[in-house]
C-alpha cells in the first residue's frame, strides 16, 4: 500500500516490474518475520485478549521455539532476498524496521507507555524509506515526508481501534491511551494527530513532483479525516463513540490507500502543477 506508491514517486512514473516484485516479496517476508517475533513475545497477553486469543502460539497449535526458528528464518531469508534482488540498504532498513518494532515497541514501549503506538509507528511507515530506496538507492525529502504520513497517521489509526477494544487492553495491562487516559482525551489526541497528518501530506507538494490529482486527493481526504476526528470529540455518548471510531479505524485504511494510490496515478497521468 506505501511501498509500491513510492516506488512510482522516485521512479517519476513506472518502475520496473520485477524490482517492484521483488520489493514486495522482501518487504512481506520482512514484516512476517517481525510479526511472527511479537507474537513469540506477546503469546502471554495475546491470551488475555479476546482479539488475539485465538492466535496459533496462544491455542497450542505452534510451539513456541518452533514459531521463534520460523520468525528469525523468516527475517533472514528476507534480508538475503532484498539484498540479493534489490540492493543492501532497502535489506539494512528492512531489518531495522524490524529490530525496531520487535526491541523498542513490542519489548520495551508497549507495556511501559502511552506512547507505545506513537514511537512504534516509524516501525510501520518504514516501508516507504525501503520503496525508495529500492529505486533510488538512497533516502531523499519525499521519502521523508511519505515516512512522516504514516509514522503520524499511526496513532490515530489504532487509538481509534484501542477505543473498541480498551476492555481487551485493559485486561492485558497494556497501557493503550483509551486504558490510562479515556475515551475523551484519546479523541482529541486522536483529532491533534489527524490535523498533522492532513498537513503533512501536504508538505510533500514543495519536495516532490506531483501534480494536481494529488494535490486535489490529500486536500479532501485531510478534511475527511480530521472531520471524522473532530466527530469523535463532539460525541458524548460512550457507545455511541466506539461505533463512530471503529468506523473511523476502517477509513483510516480508505484515507491511507487512497493517498498513495493518488501518489501513484499522479505520476503516471502527469498533471504537473
Amino acid at each position: 500500500m506505501s511501498t509500491v506508491p513510492t516506488m512510482f514517486l522516485a521512479q517519476g512514473g513506472l518502475p520496473s516490474l520485477w524490482l517492484m516484485v521483488a520489493t514486495v516479496i522482501g518487504g512481506t517476508l520482512s514484516a512476517g518475520g517481525a510479526n511472527a517475533i511479537n507474537m513469540y513475545v506477546d503469546r502471554d497477553i495475546d491470551a488475555l485478549m479476546d482479539r488475539t486469543k485465538s492466535r496459533p502460539l496462544v491455542t497450542g497449535e505452534i510451539e513456541p521455539p518452533e514459531a521463534l526458528v520460523f520468525a528469525i528464518a523468516l527475517e533472514a531469508f528476507a534480508f538475503a532476498w532484498l539484498w540479493a534482488f534489490v540492493n543492501l540498504l532497502s535489506a539494512v532498513l528492512a531489518v531495522a524496521a524490524c529490530l525496531f518494532y520487535v526491541f523498542i515497541y513490542t519489548l520495551w514501549l508497549k507495556r511501559t507507555s502511552t506512547q507505545n503506538i506513537v514511537i512504534g509507528g516509524a516501525a510501520g511507515a518504514a516501508p516507504v524509506l525501503i520503496g525508495w530506496s529500492a529505486v533510488t538507492n538512497q533516502v531523499g525529502w519525499p521519502a521523508v515526508v511519505l515516512f512522516a504520513v504514516v509514522f503520524f497517521w499511526t496513532p490515530p489509526h489504532f487509538w481509534a481501534l484501542a477505543i473498541r477494544y480498551e476492555d481487551d487492553y485493559a485486561a492485558a495491562s497494556v497501557p493503550m491511551m483509551p486504558v490510562v487516559a479515556g475515551h475523551r482525551s484519546t479523541a482529541r489526541q486522536i483529532l491533534i494527530y489527524s490535523l498533522i497528518v492532513w498537513a503533512t501530506s501536504l508538505a510533500l507538494i514543495p519536495v516532490a513532483d506531483v501534480g494536481w490529482i494529488y494535490i486535489g486527493v490529500a486536500v479532501v481526504l485531510g478534511a475527511a479525516f480530521s472531520g471524522g476526528a473532530l466527530q469523535l470529540v463532539r460525541e458524548q455518548d460512550p457507545v455511541t463513540l466506539e461505533k463512530r471510531a471503529i468506523r473511523y479505524f476502517a477509513f483510516s485504511i480508505t484515507h491511507l490507500t487512497m493517498l498513495f494510490v493518488a501518489v501513484a496515478v499522479d505520476q503516471l497521468v502527469g498533471w504537473g502543477t
